[in-house]
């Protein structure tokens, strides 16, 4: 029987939902969102506090301090309740209004910028806010999620061996693109793999993280309205952008079968199937990382009136009837194991990872 004395030492990651029922695809989803905090960025939260506290940045005095559009500021929020830090989370107005409630009722401190009075958007107003906490009193202690290594080795220890222990044949790995955390930790960890894995980044449309003008996006989650500091883009084969329209309709296709899942959740999964759908899948191992589950998404992505007054009346409708495997034979899939199934390292390539 499990016990534990702290909340950030549950996380269930080793579970996975096989989406060829749902969307006529092969494609394993990595369930991200199975702990207290309710995301993957617990993860990142946690490696990035107990580093700090490891260089000695972090004191009993110190007030921790994050740049956040929700999900990392539940994450620090739990684990400074847990140890007794005080924090403040400095959102925007795209922030779910449960994901700012859930972060007080632990005791946080959640402040709402507006946008940036030079027109250069929520990001640099919500920046430019703890820049100017951290330069007015030296106990503001911040993380700088964007700009942190522990952002990404946390991955690069945690997330992409569990998936490469499940999965010893994989071919390729879709990864929400936000501060590139994620992407980096995992791309790194399966460049030094056993076999070459392909992996594909998946951004949203009006983010600004593999090129292109930025614009609306009503979604908090990934994307970027400035180019994130963790990214180098030789590490990922390509980049698949989705348009917050098909993140609704795979959000609400994956409720119709009882999977609730979130923003986040809902453009990986759209950006994968649109990948999947342009290439030959016969044989090929695909997994997806999903990095959030859909509670915090009742009153947006979930409520029919917000969805219908940013995308249309018939968006929801337009989401169509569950999508259904092909009812003729799949082709012969090659000899070699597919599917989950635990790997283990030989021992004389342990140390390379």
């Amino acid at each position: 029987m499990p016990v534990i004395s702290v909340p950030y030492a549950f996380n269930e990651e080793e579970l996975y939902v096989d989406l060829q029922a749902i969307f006529g695809q092969s494609l394993f989803l990595k369930c991200e969102g199975l702990n207290f905090a309710g995301s993957i960025k617990l993860k990142a939260a946690t490696e990035m506090v107990e580093s700090a506290e490891r260089d000695g940045a972090l004191t009993p005095e110190s007030v921790l301090v994050e740049s956040s559009s929700g999900n990392l500021g539940v994450a620090l929020s739990m684990i400074a309740a847990s140890k007794g830090y005080r924090f403040l989370c400095v959102t925007d107005s795209r922030c779910n209004l449960s994901t700012r409630l859930m972060m007080e009722a632990l005791g946080s401190q959640v402040h709402v910028v507006a946008a940036h009075e030079s027109g250069a958007g929520f990001l640099n107003a919500r920046l430019d806010y703890v820049r100017e906490l951290c330069a007015s009193d030296d106990r503001w202690v911040w993380l700088s999620q964007y700009t942190n290594p522990g952002n990404w080795k946390a991955h690069y220890q945690r997330t992409a061996p569990s998936i490469a222990r499940w999965f010893p044949h994989l071919d390729v790995l879709f990864v929400g693109a936000g501060t590139t955390g994620t992407l980096m930790g995992c791309a790194r960890y399966f460049r030094e793999w056993h076999r070459p894995v392909q992996i594909v980044a998946v951004d949203s449309v009006g983010s600004v993280t593999f090129g292109g003008a930025p614009g609306r996006r009503m979604i908090p989650g990934l994307g970027m309205s400035v180019h994130p500091p963790l990214l180098d883009k030789s590490f990922v084969d390509e980049a698949v952008r989705v348009e917050e329209a098909d993140t609704v309709r795979a959000c609400h296709q994956l409720a119709r079968h009882g999977f609730l899942f979130g923003g986040s959740t809902g453009t990986v999964v759209s950006g994968a199937m649109d990948w999947l759908s342009r290439h030959d899948t016969r044989g090929l191992t695909a997994v997806a990382i999903a990095p959030d589950l859909g509670e915090r998404y009742l009153d947006t992505i979930y409520h029919a009136n917000w969805v219908q007054d940013l995308y249309g009346e018939d968006m929801i409708d337009s989401a169509g009837p569950p999508a259904l495997a092909p009812e003729e034979p799949r082709p012969a899939p090659p000899r070699r194991p597919h599917g989950p199934q635990p790997y283990h390292q030989p021992q004389e390539q342990a140390g390379d990872i």
